[in-house]
């Protein structure tokens, strides 16, 4: 039997690919809202982050998140995300 695929992902803050299960989701909705998906499952665009405040900080200095959302992420967004991710670690 063949083993099953382990997908991998890239954290925008270190830039390491790493097993998808071991990162955050972070997903835009189709209403433009930006949440923190911790089930992996809700709908809409993704972008993945370790779930450490420093990746998180990183992904934000370089502006990848909005790169990857190909929109502007207001400051709010991004303290409301680390605030999410001190609650959940």
């Amino acid at each position: 039997m063949k083993p099953k695929k382990i997908p991998l992902r890239k954290c925008n803050g270190c830039g390491e690919q790493k097993d998808k299960r071991e990162l955050v989701r972070i997903v835009k909705n189709s209403n433009g809202e930006i949440n923190l998906d911790v089930t992996g499952k809700m709908p809409g665009r993704g972008a993945y982050i370790c779930p450490c405040i420093e990746c998180l900080q990183k992904a934000r200095k370089a502006r990848r998140i909005e790169k990857a959302f190909e929109c502007p992420v207001p400051s709010e967004v991004y303290d409301k995300l680390e605030e999410q991710l001190k609650n959940n670690g």
